[in-house]
């Protein structure tokens, strides 16, 4: 039986005991999904110029509301734009209490074959306060 949420080579890619590459599959697929989409700068890959979710051109910003709200805005769009097998829930930033330098994104979502939740964090880097 094939899985409904596809079959790739594994992110970051890697080689097997067996000498192969190795595969992703399932939930696992979709979170290396997501990886790869949030960590892709707009105009990075030739032929998919808009894919990505952008998030480096942030470097330098204020870690303020703003920015926050402008990188919860892009996060919204490149995941709505890039993977269909989510339906995203919540995506909140905040600041990092660990880190000035990076904001906190929080990113809840649902498989839309199964319907079961997940979530993923990450931290964006930014300018300090």
């Amino acid at each position: 039986m094939t899985s409904p949420f596809g079959k790739s080579v594994a992110f970051p890619p890697r080689v097997g005991a067996s000498g192969r590459m190795m595969w992703s599959e399932g939930e696992d697929n979709i979170r290396e999904s997501i990886a790869v989409i949030l960590k892709t700068m707009q105009r990075e890959r030739v032929q998919l110029p808009d894919f990505g979710a952008n998030l480096g051109a942030y470097l330098f910003e204020p870690n303020d509301a703003g920015t926050h709200a402008r990188i919860a805005r892009d996060i919204e769009m490149a995941l709505a734009r890039w993977e269909p097998r989510i339906a995203l829930e919540d995506v909140i930033v905040s600041p990092d209490p660990a880190s000035a330098q990076n904001a906190h994104a929080a990113i809840t979502y649902r498989l839309v074959a199964t319907g079961a939740a997940e979530s993923i964090a990450l931290a964006v880097p930014l300018g300090a306060q």
